[in-house]
């Protein structure tokens, strides 16, 4: 089934193409891959970036929009990717990177593509575990800015996943978020206060 990606803002898509076209800022953020490339880079795939702020027993308490992540093309394949940040401006380019979430991203976007369900694609950062997911919302009509894991949402971490959990392995958010929820809270020692 095809994803159904939800439209980015256009003034956070034009901050980026301001950014691509720009010499002195993709000489500033020293991606190799930017600085290198022989073929001209457009933009694709915009996915908003979401923060789970607060886990709780009962599940994703605090989630916030970040941004958006665009990512870069370069011939047939991503090389970078651009965040986006919601300003009092308004959208504003954030920063240019690379790394394997780059070609993790594409990897679990295609595996999602042959799900027999249609999702809605975006991503969620869980910055407690240093974890970013892939997540599909099972509603593909619903602003992409706004909402909340539903129980029936599956999560896809995204490699390097934190140790012990599998990297490219979709989750129900209803059986990963008690994992997360464990992994995040500290245990208190033996003998301390309660």
């Amino acid at each position: 089934m095809p994803l159904h990606v939800p439209p980015a803002p256009a003034p956070a898509l034009r901050t980026v193409l301001t950014a691509l076209g720009s010499p002195t800022a993709v000489r500033e953020a020293r991606t190799p891959s930017l600085l290198h490339a022989q073929a001209p880079v457009t933009p694709e795939l915009p996915l908003p970036v979401h923060v789970l702020d607060r886990l709780t027993p009962a599940g994703a308490s605090t989630t916030r929009l970040a941004g958006w992540r665009f990512l870069i093309r370069c011939d047939e394949r991503a090389v970078a990717a651009a965040d986006t940040m919601l300003t009092p401006d308004g959208w504003a380019f954030s920063r240019f990177f690379e790394g394997p979430y780059i070609t993790s991203t594409e990897r679990a976007l295609r595996q999602a593509e042959s799900m027999q369900q249609p999702y809605q694609p975006r991503l969620l950062s869980v910055p407690g575990l240093y974890m970013l997911t892939l997540w599909l919302h099972g509603d593909c009509t619903a602003d992409g800015a706004t909402g909340h894991p539903a129980a029936t949402d599956l999560l896809v971490p995204l490699a390097p996943a934190p140790p012990g959990i599998a990297a490219h392995r979709p989750h129900r958010v209803a059986e990963l978020l008690p994992v997360l929820t464990h992994r995040v809270t500290p245990v208190p020692l033996l003998g301390s206060p309660a």
